[in-house]
Formats: C-alpha cells, sequence, structure tokens
C-alpha cells in the first residue's frame, strides 16, 4: 500500500469525527432559520399523532362523527369497521379498482389509499351519502333505470365517480360518451356493465338539461 492510500488508525478516527460534526451542523442548520430570517413556528410542524389509537372527527354525509383510530388505520377500515359505513367496498385493497371510492371535499378518493386521520376535520361522502332524504338521487335512479349493476361490488364507486364528472359538468353543457368512459376508466367492473353506466349519465344528465329548461 502506498504512502497515499495508507490508512491509520489516528487518520480513521479523524475522519469519522469530522464527518459527524459535519452532519450535526447541517442537521442543525436545516431545523434552524436563516441569518435575519423570520423565527421557525413549530406550530405549524405536522402534529405528530400515535402510536396509539387517537380520536378522529369529520364530516360523514352531512353529519358529524368521531371516532378513535390508530394512525395506522386506512379510511376505508375507519369506515367499514369502526363506523359501519359499508357502501365502499374492500375488493383490492390497493387503489386499482376504485370500488372503495369517496369524495373527500367532493373529490374522488380511494378510501384504501388514505390514512383515516387524513380526513379530520374534512367531508367525506360515501354513496349512502348521494341522495337526500331517503330518496336516491337523480343518478343512482338512473343506474336503477339502465340496469347498469350487477355484482354491485363496483356500484358504489361508479356512482362516486359519475357524480363527480356530473358536478363539475354543468347542466344543460354538452357531455359525450367518451368523457363519461374517461371519468370511470378508474373504476373496475368485472360484469362489463360499461356501456350501461355511460347510458344511465348521458340520461341523468340530459334530465338536468330538462329541468333546467
Amino acid at each position: 500500500m502506498s504512502e497515499r492510500t495508507k490508512l491509520t488508525r489516528r487518520g480513521l478516527f479523524r475522519s469519522v469525527g469530522t464527518a459527524a460534526l459535519v452532519s450535526g451542523c447541517v442537521r442543525r442548520a436545516e431545523t434552524e432559520a436563516p441569518a435575519g430570517g423570520p423565527p421557525v413556528d413549530d406550530a405549524t410542524a405536522p402534529a405528530e399523532i400515535g402510536p396509539d389509537p387517537v380520536p378522529l372527527r369529520f364530516t360523514l354525509d352531512g353529519e358529524s362523527v368521531e371516532v378513535t383510530v390508530e394512525p395506522r388505520v386506512t379510511l376505508l377500515d375507519a369506515l367499514r369497521i369502526d363506523l359501519d359505513t359499508t357502501g365502499p367496498k374492500e375488493v383490492c385493497d390497493r387503489g386499482s379498482c376504485s370500488a372503495c371510492l369517496v369524495l373527500v371535499d367532493g373529490t374522488p378518493r380511494n378510501a384504501c389509499m388514505m390514512l383515516a386521520h387524513d380526513v379530520a376535520g374534512r367531508e367525506v361522502t360515501t354513496v349512502a351519502g348521494l341522495g337526500q332524504d331517503g330518496r336516491l338521487s337523480a343518478l343512482q335512479q338512473a343506474f336503477v333505470r339502465h340496469d347498469a349493476l350487477q355484482c354491485g361490488f363496483c356500484t358504489s364507486g361508479m356512482l362516486i365517480s359519475c357524480t363527480a364528472l356530473l358536478r363539475r359538468t354543468p347542466a344543460g353543457a354538452s357531455l359525450s360518451a367518451a368523457e363519461v368512459d374517461d371519468a370511470i376508466a378508474g373504476n373496475l367492473c368485472r360484469c362489463g356493465t360499461y356501456p350501461h353506466v355511460v347510458a344511465a349519465v348521458l340520461d341523468a344528465h340530459a334530465s338536468r338539461a330538462k329541468e333546467g329548461a
């Protein structure tokens, strides 16, 4: 071994000590405010919870609910197991079928891919919350008329995707079958009822246009 590449014990300890010192300085710099800048407010940092069960409050289908769950629990498990809300279905459990789809603040989300505590203080709508006063929504009624369901496992997710589509499409605006196909592209239906779903959505949209006329 040459003198240039020879490593002594003293040199090793010196290198390790230097690395530790630099690492500590970098870590401190990341947590401190820059010179002349505002102080870091710890209150703005995400709160750490768990690992024990922690109370969770949010709005579910128009009603305020509270449940105590561990931070690792998914929204789907909290809905089905702790809140007995079985509309969202557990099928793939990996976000690839959308049978567990719900609306979170109006946006479709796969409940199996969200932690329950991520919806704290937010509004969650399942298929059970689409209707009003115990009546089916216009879209749900259209699903019945067009026989847009068979085994039913995908139906709740389909209704959530299609409801979101209709909500962002103004009444009277044009809506094509291709747009409906695109909206339900993430919804897996093993029974193959896609044409019936498309027909139901177009029917519900046309009915809205007539009501507004």
